[in-house]
């Protein structure tokens, strides 16, 4: 398969990006095409969709090979399921697939047209193979059963963010951000709640704990001032 484009965000790093995609429908992305690629024909009626699928490459996965059993975190990494009832990365094909809005179709002058995303689960320089358009007739399935994912779906964080830090982020940002928080950014195996994590977000870095359930942002700093 040929890498037809690469998205382009915040997210340097796996950490604190979206476990899937939706669900912090603030987050924006940009889909860069190849410059092979780069044909405005090829994007014929696609202003007439809200949604996409987006056929992408686990490009950033540290160890080689599948694994047959994965601890999703959902389940707090203390319980092994088959890992075709996952989206691990781990898998025999790294091929991810997600559904994005379609926010905007930009032309640009260096890098032909893009696409402007929102609610990608991939970090910056992710290869994309495919695009095609989501169909609500035919995509969505209300009735279909969601495995130990459902049962899981409401599952979250409460999160404490102080008055005085919120107004280091404008409202529409500070929304994003607080949805992002509530997911849990944390790798599932770290669980001391007297470490402070951080994650980069908007220029800025995020420094938080977690004490049980709930969430407390303790620090936020302009990236050139962190360590």
């Amino acid at each position: 398969m040929q890498i037809i484009a690469r998205i382009h965000n915040d997210f340097k790093e796996k950490f604190a990006l979206p476990r899937q995609s939706g669900l912090t429908e603030g987050l924006l992305s940009t889909l860069v095409f190849e410059k092979e690629y780069r044909v405005d024909d090829a994007l014929r009626g696609l202003d007439g969709y809200s949604h996409l699928w987006i056929i992408w490459g686990f490009h950033d996965n540290k160890t080689d090979g599948w694994r047959p059993t994965v601890r999703p975190p959902r389940l707090g990494g203390n319980k092994r399921m088959g890992v075709f009832a996952t989206r691990s990365p781990y898998r025999p094909n790294p091929i991810g697939l997600s559904c994005v809005e379609l926010k905007e179709i930009r032309k640009t002058r260096d890098q032909g047209t893009v696409l402007i995303l929102a609610g990608a689960d991939m970090m910056d320089g992710t290869p994309v193979y495919d695009i095609k358009p989501y169909l609500p007739f035919s995509d969505s399935i209300p009735h279909a059963r969601a495995g130990f994912a459902g049962e899981h779906e409401k599952d979250g964080l409460q999160v404490i963010f102080p008055e005085q830090l919120q107004t280091a982020f404008s409202p529409d940002v500070r929304q994003t951000l607080l949805s992002l928080l509530s997911q849990d950014p944390r790798p599932h195996y770290q669980k001391d709640p007297n470490r402070i994590y951080g994650f980069p977000f908007e220029g800025k870095d995020v420094r938080f704990r977690v004490e049980e359930n709930t969430l407390t942002v303790c620090e936020i700093v302009p990236m050139e001032d962190a360590p």
